[in-house]
């Protein structure tokens, strides 16, 4: 029986994204860190310094920042059943009791168009030029993330909080360097050169003084090769 594994929904990518829910540092630091992937062991294990535990996972989840990934989980206990009415007169006043008991389902609410956009451009991995700020800012984040977990995995924890605290577009441009070099380092020179093109165009263009080298890749499948992998494990 797998354990829980937690990952962010639409609202919690937003709150990365654009800060819209004001949510503490601490808990923006554990929503970054539920990707999808880690356990709910080595989830609480990563926070623990930060004085965080299951009842912070569980704010997260109540205020619908993160979900349960299916099949991860031991399923729910039935609930007991309720006690049979003595006679059929009874049993249908006590349905027409709870029907009118009940509140009526709220309309769920439609997909905001800029996260479609997102995960429609990192699903076909051709962002389009963003047409404001705010949309840009979400590209980014949403590509930073898509690309850490597929070529940095369990590593790039300490990439993925500077992305949480990267302020605007510059301060996402900043790690244009960083990002980079530790892609070359964990992939190499073909896996680095298909992402920093995405990126450049992101970002509106490669810097006029590139201070990342990238080596010559070693083969030529190995950046195909890379994405085929990364397309079966990444979300967003």
């Amino acid at each position: 029986m797998s354990s829980s594994v937690y990952d962010k929904t639409d609202k919690g990518r937003d709150e990365i994204a654009t800060r819209q829910f004001r949510l503490p540092a601490r808990m923006r630091t554990l929503l970054v860190l539920a990707d999808g992937r880690r356990p709910l062991e080595a989830l609480l294990s990563n926070v623990a310094g930060l004085g965080l535990g299951q009842p912070h996972v569980d704010e997260l989840l109540a205020g619908g920042f993160i979900s349960l990934v299916p099949g991860t989980a031991p399923a729910p206990l039935q609930a007991a059943a309720e006690p049979t009415p003595v006679s059929a007169r009874a049993r249908a006043v006590a349905r027409q009791a709870t029907r009118a008991a009940a509140p009526a389902p709220a309309p769920a609410p439609a997909p905001a168009p800029a996260l479609l956009a997102v995960e429609a451009a990192v699903e076909l991995a051709a962002p389009v030029p963003a047409t404001d700020t705010v949309e840009q800012v979400r590209l980014l984040y949403a590509f930073y993330n898509r690309s850490i977990k597929a070529a940095l995995g369990l590593k790039g924890v300490m990439m993925q909080l500077k992305v949480e605290k990267a302020i605007g577009i510059e301060g996402l441009r900043a790690l244009r360097t960083p990002f980079l070099e530790a892609v070359i380092k964990a992939k190499g020179g073909a896996v680095a050169v298909s992402l920093r093109d995405e990126l450049d165009q992101l970002l509106g263009g490669a810097p006029a003084d590139d201070e990342v080298v990238i080596p010559a890749a070693k083969a030529a499948g190995s950046a195909f090769d890379f994405f085929n992998m990364a397309n079966g494990a990444v979300e967003y």
